[in-house]
């Protein structure tokens, strides 16, 4: 499989966007590998690129306590998948590749962000329309291979996997959890205990990738 560093990655992105209609990008890669730093330095590598987060169709805090999901929280089974799915489509929409989308070319999708502050995600957050040349998406289970995560890939032009020492991630991980509140203890116990099952569920999904992209030390 192709190995490619940060700076290869991201001419790779321009020359995607450069091609007619909207150019989809997923980044892939467990908590912690840096993903949203990547899409963010995509972002803004090409003028117009829109960023959709799939961390936006987490379940709600709330909705995680009724479902005794919350200890687990970040697991594939605490996100709106089939949402995100039918969210790609109507992108895809945009762009008149999926006619079943039923929209017209100068309508507005409209996107979730997700919110650390708040631990939740906002409705209605990010406009994508079908002037945008590049949509990225990033988060853990691009690559998944359980319905409905599987249909993600087939639904982007390129999905990579970000690949990064585990340690570094580790570290950066428990920096996350104390920044947004959590003392050491509790950081540490999220770090190793949900955050580090869900790594290995992403890591075994890589082999789906279109490349893996080697992450800046440091």
């Amino acid at each position: 499989m192709l190995r490619v560093d940060v700076a290869s990655a991201i001419a790779r992105a321009r020359t995607l966007a450069a091609r007619p209609g909207i150019a989809m990008l997923g980044i892939a890669g467990a908590p912690g590998a840096g993903k949203s730093t990547l899409a963010a330095r995509v972002a803004e590598a090409v003028p117009g690129a829109v960023l959709v987060g799939m961390d936006g169709f987490h379940l709600a805090h709330a909705t995680l306590v009724e479902l005794g999901r919350v200890d687990r929280k970040g697991a594939p089974d605490t996100f709106d998948a089939a949402g995100f799915v039918v969210l790609l489509r109507r992108i895809r929409g945009l762009d008149g590749l999926d006619h079943r989308s039923g929209l017209h070319r100068d309508e507005v999708v409209w996107a979730p962000r997700f919110h650390r502050e708040i631990e939740d995600a906002v409705a209605g957050a990010v406009a994508v329309t079908s002037g945008v040349p590049l949509v990225v998406t990033e988060g853990n289970y691009l690559l998944l291979d359980d319905e409905p995560w599987t249909q993600v890939a087939g639904l982007l032009d390129e999905c990579w996997y970000l690949d990064v020492d585990d340690d570094l991630r580790r570290t950066r991980l428990q920096a996350r959890h104390e920044h947004h509140g959590r003392s050491p203890e509790e950081a540490r116990e999220r770090t190793w205990g949900s955050d580090e099952r869900n790594a290995a569920v992403v890591a075994a999904s890589r082999h789906r990738a279109t490349v893996i992209v080697a992450a800046d030390p440091g």
